[in-house]
């Protein structure tokens, strides 16, 4: 299986070729063509790895395979080697197969830009090092993944750097791109200092031998695994836009939008799932962190799904609501159910990138327009657009039998049964809050009145290489979600749930040190099931209600909750809480203080003190030289005479 490491080389090898050579090809068919086939060449590899270790024994599937000794210094190795086994290729297989589809569809969209073969050879880049963070058998090589996403990412949301950008105290691209990695950079320090710990701890920094002595070095609930994996969880806050670190990923909405669906809808942001499932034996051993990880997930969702109902910009809808779904997977992993976190994870980024390049097509075909007030009517003007936009709507929504359904009611009835009652009633008001915006930006982009400038703006669909990514990504989150049927369900239509069988083994450990709930829940989870669809209809219905009525009925229903309202549109003024205690402290302290007072009076002074001293000194040694011999001589005789006295005094003295 050797050959399974050539999965993240394609993309490396798009990366340096169209990095290199991109503006000398001169051609933006080639470019793309070589960018997307390096992508295509690692989802085709990927899936023969699929299917030899869909060969292997169910209990044995997994294979490492290293490349080299990347550092070997005393005690401490570290090679560059992956760990092919359940969990790493179907993150593999989602990276991949829908970055495949994202660069097919960036070659009609970043069409006649300036920066082709830059943004191409940033995807390409992109991909590599998010295969690295997945592939990777240890802690290292996956901070290198981690932090080289976190460059990419970068490079990418700044990529049209001189452009105009309104956001929160953001004005241009390149002010948005500063801030996500400003604010990753907070959540990485965590994870640094986490595998400092496990270094001292074990020795190594290699995940098999970790989660395999871990249960022998610390029992359940001990301090030190406690910090590890808060420490750990602080770094996937920041990457998975969670609270307090989720403030960056709306104005990453700045960059190109296949962006947007690459890195915020079905990779980048989903590091953050991804390493907690990777060590899920460690955060099992902690049921505080456990705890602190489903807190933090259910408000995070709820926070940012009712924020998303007052935005009125398509892409920063999308990017709340993403905000809010990773709030749903964390709320699975907080309470053990990490099938069902990874399970939602791998349909998010079915209807999430659908809906990303579905919002691209449309800014597409309004020549630049994102503002969903100023929209309206597109239905007919683009349908294969708003045929795919509703497919990913409803399965976004959970309505039946769309994949989001699937992964959407499975993590709220395992927050019921392994969290509480309230748990799932805070997870429910956050789906309706899903179901409500999302329909609301359906409504005023695609139905209703026209409200655009029919002078200035001429609606048009997508090429196909625009639309057939969106035609593939629809088929996909209108079935993807039977691939983990529950097991409810699955006894009723004889379908197994095939993506648990298939992890099953990956979380064994984890699963071990959990609290399980015995006895038949059959008729609790069809009543909660039901009751989560008639919520995710009703959310449908009222934004239907309050929509169709025209400008006129939304702007009175706002009009009567100004209060919420105003606290909605401002984002519950954490941006404005964050500039005050942070960034205007820290301006503060550096300009005024550090700057004005430190360094131009302390140091400064100090410097030019001492120089304007010497300077005055020589000054008055310097009126000594007259060049009149008279006052020389004066001078001699007056130090002849200093030096008799300082004589001749010890001499009198002495008698």
């Amino acid at each position: 299986m050797n050959y399974a490491a050539l999965i993240p080389l394609f993309p490396l090898l798009g990366f340096l070729i169209v990095g290199l050579f991109g503006k000398k090809l001169k051609s933006e068919r080639l470019v793309g063509t070589i960018a997307s086939t390096a992508i295509l060449a690692s989802f085709v590899t990927a899936v023969i790895a699929f299917f030899q270790l869909l060969g292997m024994p169910a209990e044995n599937r997994s294979e490492l395979v290293t490349v080299f000794t990347w550092i070997a210094t005393g005690s401490f190795s570290v090679d560059i080697a992956y760990q092919f086994d359940q969990l790493s290729i179907l993150f593999t297989l989602i990276i991949t197969g829908i970055g495949f589809l994202i660069h097919v569809y960036s070659t009609g969209y970043m069409h006649g830009d300036k920066g082709f073969s830059r943004f191409f050879a940033y995807l390409n880049l992109f991909v590599f090092m998010m295969l690295n963070l997945v592939l990777s058998s240890n802690f290292l090589l996956t901070f290198l993944g981690w932090e080289g996403v976190g460059l990419a990412s970068y490079l990418l949301i700044g990529f049209w750097y001189d452009r105009k950008f309104d956001g929160s105290f953001i004005t241009w691209t390149g002010d948005a791109a500063k801030k996500a990695f400003i604010v990753n950079r907070i959540g990485d320090f965590g994870v640094l200092l986490a595998m400092f710990m496990l270094f001292n701890t074990f020795g190594t920094l290699d995940y098999a031998t970790i989660n395999a002595q871990a249960p022998a070095v610390w029992q359940k609930g001990d301090t030190a695994v406690m910090i590890i994996t808060l420490l750990l969880f602080l770094g996937c806050t920041g990457k998975s836009a969670q609270i307090p670190l989720g403030v960056w990923l709306p104005d990453a909405m700045a960059g190109p939008t296949p962006v947007s669906a690459l890195i915020h809808a079905a990779t980048m942001v989903t590091s953050g799932i991804f390493l907690i499932a990777r060590t899920n034996v460690l955060f099992a051993l902690s049921p505080d962190t456990m705890a602190v990880i489903t807190g933090v997930g259910i408000t995070t969702a709820l926070i940012a799904g009712t924020i998303g109902i007052v935005q009125n910009d398509i892409k920063k809808v999308l990017a709340y609501s993403t905000v809010s779904q990773l709030g749903f997977m964390f709320v699975a992993l907080g309470v053990g159910a990490f099938t069902a976190g990874v399970f939602h994870v791998m349909t998010h980024a079915f209807f999430k990138a659908l809906l990303f390049l579905g919002s691209g097509s449309v800014i597409h075909g309004m020549h630049e327009e994102q503002d969903i007030q100023k929209m309206g009517g597109l239905k007919k003007y683009m349908p294969i657009t708003y045929k795919t936009f509703l497919v990913g709507t409803l399965a976004i929504s959970g309505i039946p039998f769309f994949s989001g359904f699937f992964s959407k009611d499975e993590i709220l009835w395992f927050g019921f049964l392994n969290g509480s009652p309230i748990l799932w009633g805070v997870g429910a008001l956050a789906a309706f809050t899903t179901a409500f915006y999302m329909w609301r930006l359906t409504h005023l982009t695609f139905l209703g009145e026209e409200r655009f400038d029919h002078h200035h703006v001429h609606p048009h669909e997508s090429p196909a290489s625009m639309t057939v990514p969106l035609i593939v990504l629809a088929v996909l989150s209108a079935v993807g979600g039977f691939l983990g049927v529950p097991h409810v369900i699955g006894h009723v239509i004889h379908v197994p749930n095939l993506l648990e069988h298939w992890l099953e083994p990956v979380f064994a450990g984890g699963t071990a040190f959990l609290k399980k709930h015995e006895g038949d829940h059959a008729a609790t989870e069809w009543a909660l099931m039901g009751a989560s669809t008639v919520i995710a209809i009703a959310g449908i219905m009222l934004a239907r209600s309050v929509y169709s009525g025209g400008s006129a009925k939304a702007e009175s229903m706002a009009n009567r909750m100004r209060g919420l309202y105003k606290l909605l549109w401002n984002k519950y003024f954490v941006d404005e809480a964050y500039y005050m205690l942070f960034v205007n402290s820290i301006l503060y302290t550096s300009r005024d203080v550090l700057w004005k007072i430190v360094d131009v009076r302390i140091i400064d002074g100090i410097i030019n003190g001492s120089g304007k001293l010497v300077h005055s000194f020589s000054s008055l040694l310097r009126t000594m030289q007259s060049g009149i011999a008279q006052n020389y001589a004066l001078l001699m005789l007056a130090g002849i005479v200093v030096l008799i006295i300082v004589m001749v005094i010890p001499l009198l003295s002495a008698h």
